[in-house]
């Protein structure tokens, strides 16, 4: 596979950052998701999924602040943390009703555990990789009253370039696939998209249109839950 471009994000749900090559572990890319924002009255981790509270995160740039800061910033007492709390959980926004309603809204929200398909000790929302394809991000941008998309809007660590059209990575689940010299990944399941593409990411303002096109046209049965609206695939590494 030809890797495009290669993001990780050092602090969960605050911006990424662009590298040109890294070094990957079974827990995935080094540096990638070492730290997050732990809420102190909920003991939960603070997510951009639940974007009435923690959509903030999204925008902040330029080193990550001290709790103190933090928490006058984001309104709610944080603390910054690299060792998740025991079962540690977040909470994720039904996108729908983040559409229909409005970030600042109070929705209907689910909360999961963190990192299913990944190593213990970590912030990952479920498998360590997570990858994009260029195919899916035209696919999305044709489909957008804008015309285009931005590939950080979805967080992925890799955005693989594919000829296909459409939305190929769907076909790659259950299969592994060879990246560079030595590194396989095997693909886990299509990536069940939330309310964080619609939100502001560093100076890109909201797009609602970043996930209202990807359910209205690529709504897979993701983790037996019924048709969701997905976009990129969950991997680990082999």
């Amino acid at each position: 596979m030809i890797v495009k471009r290669i993001y990780r994000y050092p602090v969960k749900s605050m911006p990424g950052e662009e590298v040109t090559g890294v070094r990957v572990t079974e827990r995935g890319l080094e540096g990638d998701r070492v730290r997050a924002v732990l809420d102190v009255e909920t003991g939960k981790i603070a997510s951009a999924k639940n974007p009435r509270l923690w959509r903030d995160l999204l925008t902040l740039g330029g080193g990550v602040p001290g709790d103190e800061e933090l928490s006058k910033l984001l309104g709610r007492e944080v603390r910054v943390v690299d060792v998740p709390p025991p079962d540690a959980e977040l909470e994720r926004s039904v996108p729908e009703e983040v559409l229909g309603s409005g970030v600042d809204a109070e929705v209907g929200f689910t909360t999961t555990r963190l990192g299913g398909a990944a190593p213990a000790g970590t912030f990952f929302d479920f498998a360590p990789v997570h990858l994009i394809t260029t195919s899916s991000l035209a696919a999305i941008g044709e489909l957008s009253p804008r015309g285009t998309v931005e590939a950080v809007r979805y967080r992925p660590n890799l955005v693989v370039a594919t000829d296909e059209p459409g939305f190929v990575e769907n076909g790659w689940v259950g299969g592994e696939l060879e990246i560079g010299d030595g590194l396989v990944l095997g693909v886990i399941a299509p990536t069940p998209r939330c309310a964080v593409p619609t939100l502001a990411h560093g100076e890109s303002p909201r797009d609602p249109d970043a996930l209202r096109t990807v359910a209205r046209h690529n709504r897979l049965d993701a983790f037996g839950a019924g048709p969701q609206p997905c976009a990129g695939v969950y991997a680990r590494v082999l």
